[in-house]
């Protein structure tokens, strides 16, 4: 069943407003006019600010798009280790960029943290690594995944993955995002008995995607008839070819998005950077291009993850609205046993999951999985996970709000969901 639509939400589900398509139409135009308007004052060009709909080679309209990347003329910031290949994760381009100016944008060490300039005609792709994904947002190593797509190998979760059943492809996948609460989202979803989930994040469909789909079902747990099997890898989200890929494999397969704060988000995708590499310039400097004029940088990924509505476009060309479930990563911390019972309808799921199984713990600040038959202790989430964020200027914060907000507006129109992030930070 369809949730009703939204209060102030335009052609959400359940609303008297235009037809999907038209919606969508709709938002592709204002989302290529908003970006326009953002380049034109500077903000990252024109090449780099443009939404899927607006780039040559769309499909016609009702058929499936060929996903298009994002004309580039920056490169990753992630540094990669000796022997890194062209187009991943920290993979030097082409040229190194010029130095900025010292009118409070970025210089002296931060010049090392600058993207190189792509190779004219190159753009972001899947391979490319251009969306600076961060070696250590998964804890999944190459090992583990080659180990676990071996022939006769048990899956990604051995230790609940029983010795009986089949290796089946996910029929359901949490597609992001990255900082958003995919990890707590999983674990819980876990707990449910018709559900066998890969513990480690395959990333099939941005990076192993050349090893086939027979290498992606080996890395699955061996599930029995009637149960799911599900798989989480938040880079799905901002993957252009993802959304093809796997309508490919499955045009039936149910997709969710965890979705929090844009700025929030930004601010925890900064805290684990930080943490994993304390030389790294401060928030301030990376998120802008210029301080000065208050030009945010957009190409930043921390940045551009969070604008959900270019990304949900991409997805909206292959999978229909009612295939895609949205959850806060808000409330999966305030309720986590309503955003539990979303998920679980939504997958067809009978409703297990729920506030007998969470504690929340003051010291961490979010609910921890509890098994509600025993007295034994909960299971918080590692020391990774609740991360203490730095003290940002709030007039940084006051400007990444800004600039958030149209884009924030539009995915709530998109998904005919209002997740109230301003409401929440006028609150503060």
């Amino acid at each position: 069943m369809s949730p009703p639509a939204q209060p102030g939400v335009p052609g959400g589900r359940g609303s008297k407003g235009p037809p999907a398509r038209k919606l969508l139409c709709m938002c592709s135009l204002s989302l290529c006019l908003t970006y326009l308007c953002y380049s034109l004052m500077g903000g990252t060009g024109p090449a780099a600010l443009r939404s899927p709909a607006a780039l040559p080679g769309s499909a016609a309209p009702g058929a499936p798009r060929s996903p298009t990347a994002f004309p580039a003329t920056v490169a990753p910031r992630s540094a990669g280790g000796p022997g890194s290949p062209a187009g991943s994760p920290g993979a030097p381009g082409p040229s190194a960029a010029p130095p900025r100016a010292s009118n409070g944008s970025r210089e002296g060490a931060a010049d090392t943290w600058l993207r190189t300039q792509l190779a004219p005609g190159e753009v972001i792709t899947a391979q490319s690594g251009a969306f600076e994904r961060d070696p250590q947002e998964s804890s999944t190593t190459d090992e583990e995944l080659s180990r676990a797509g071996s022939p006769g190998s048990r899956g990604g979760s051995s230790s609940t993955t029983p010795d009986y059943g089949e290796k089946r492809l996910p029929q359901a996948l949490i597609i992001g995002v990255k900082k958003g609460g995919t990890r707590a989202l999983l674990e819980a979803i876990r707990a449910h008995p018709d559900v066998r989930a890969v513990g480690t994040e395959p990333h099939f469909f941005d990076r192993n995607y050349e090893k086939g789909l027979e290498w992606y079902r080996n890395v699955m747990p061996k599930t029995l008839e009637g149960q799911i099997t599900m798989e989480k890898t938040p880079s799905y989200f901002v993957t252009n070819e993802a959304p093809r890929r796997i309508h490919s494999m499955a045009k039936d397969t149910k997709l969710i998005v965890v979705v929090r704060n844009p700025v929030t988000r930004a601010i925890s995708d900064y805290t684990q950077t930080l943490s994993k590499k304390p030389e790294i310039p401060t928030f301030e400097v990376l998120a802008f291009k210029n301080r000065t004029l208050g030009l945010i940088d957009a190409s930043w990924s921390a940045i551009r993850i969070g604008i959900y509505a270019l990304h949900l476009e991409n997805w909206l060309q292959y999978f229909p609205l009612s295939q895609i479930l949205f959850v806060s990563g808000e409330r999966l911390i305030t309720d986590p046993a309503g955003e539990m019972a979303k998920v679980q309808d939504f997958l067809g799921l009978k409703r297990i999951v729920t506030e007998k199984h969470f504690y929340f713990n003051k010291t961490k600040g979010f609910p921890c999985l509890k098994k509600p038959e025993d007295s034994s202790a909960p299971r918080c989430l590692g020391k990774s996970k609740g991360r203490t964020h730095p003290k940002i200027d709030p007039d940084v914060i006051h400007r990444l709000r800004k600039f958030y907000k149209p884009f924030n507006v539009m995915f709530y129109q998109m998904t005919g969901q209002d997740f109230q992030w301003e409401q929440e930070e006028s609150d503060k």
